[in-house]
């Protein structure tokens, strides 16, 4: 049986750890510090050049940042434990990246919405729609999925949205969704679903405040559009 490459099988100059309490971590390649999370490479190939094929196997950081469980097994040297470490940095990042780190979140324009869901919504392989849910204060309450795929009206019921708005004693609602093409312009069934969705809000005492679609990097307010 052979060994498995480690950090500590690298010369001492070359090692992460060390190279980072010494220089900074902003010395560091992207490689060297996937490294120091990863720790051990497989029998056939090093940590640092394991993590460089890890980083170009999903297509850069921003690949990695949009891979799945599924695909990273996928790749030679990953099992589950790797995968969950992967998918652990990847879920701080968006945290970090976003401000979710379990304080109240007050939202008072569009890019509030934008720059709370940009980074976990910009690089999307479908359209999901999420349910922004805000108490009495545009305080955010609850962010619920709502579909996945396609939009379009026979889907999107309203019941589906304002059952979890009911439920969370919500004061007001903002619909967001993605546009995978990266190009966040409206479509007129994006607006038809907007229309719907305000004229039962009004029904039901919910007011539905705007509908933010997230491009890549981009967002469209239907509000500040006036198609709201």
């Amino acid at each position: 049986m052979g060994m498995t490459y480690k950090i500590m099988d690298l010369p001492q100059n070359e090692r992460p750890r060390e190279k980072l309490l010494r220089y900074g971590a902003e010395t560091l390649s992207n490689n060297e510090l996937l490294a120091i999370i990863l720790r051990t490479g497989s029998k056939q190939e090093n940590i640092i050049n394991l993590c460089g094929r890890i980083i170009s196997e999903c297509g850069g950081l921003n690949g990695l940042l949009n891979s799945s469980a599924e695909e990273f097994t996928k790749i030679k040297g990953i099992g589950s434990a790797k995968a969950t470490q992967l998918l652990a940095i990847i879920e701080i990042s968006k945290r970090l990246r976003s401000f979710k780190s379990g304080e109240d979140y007050k939202i008072t324009s569009p890019k509030d919405i934008a720059q709370y869901l940009m980074e976990e919504m910009r690089y999307l392989k479908k359209e999901y729609l999420k349910l922004i849910m805000l108490n009495t204060k545009n305080v955010i309450i609850s962010i619920k999925d709502i579909s996945i795929g396609n939009l379009n009206s026979s889907i999107v019921h309203p019941r589906e949205v304002f059952y979890e708005a009911i439920k969370k004693c919500s004061a007001s609602v903002v619909i967001c969704h993605n546009h995978p093409s990266g190009d966040p312009t409206p479509s007129k069934e994006d607006i038809n679903i907007t229309t719907r969705l305000k004229e039962c809000g009004k029904l039901l005492g919910i007011e539905v405040l705007d509908h933010v679609i997230i491009g890549n990097g981009t967002y469209v307010s239907l509000k500040e559009k006036g198609m709201l």
